[in-house]
């Protein structure tokens, strides 16, 4: 028989209205730690762009 799923952030039942979060508390923390890149998907450094002169 399978598991119901469990809130990513708290483990607990998630609820149907904020799936795969159990409330809307949740969803809204999982949010910011995005934001505030708590959340980072391994790799090499990214290049990032040189400024030029437009002179």
């Amino acid at each position: 028989m399978p598991r119901a799923p469990s809130c990513p952030v708290c483990k607990a039942p998630a609820a149907a209205e904020y799936k795969p979060f159990c409330s809307r508390g949740c969803r809204d923390r999982d949010l910011l730690k995005w934001l505030g890149e708590d959340y980072r998907v391994p790799g090499p450094p990214a290049d990032l762009p040189t400024e030029k002169d437009d002179d």
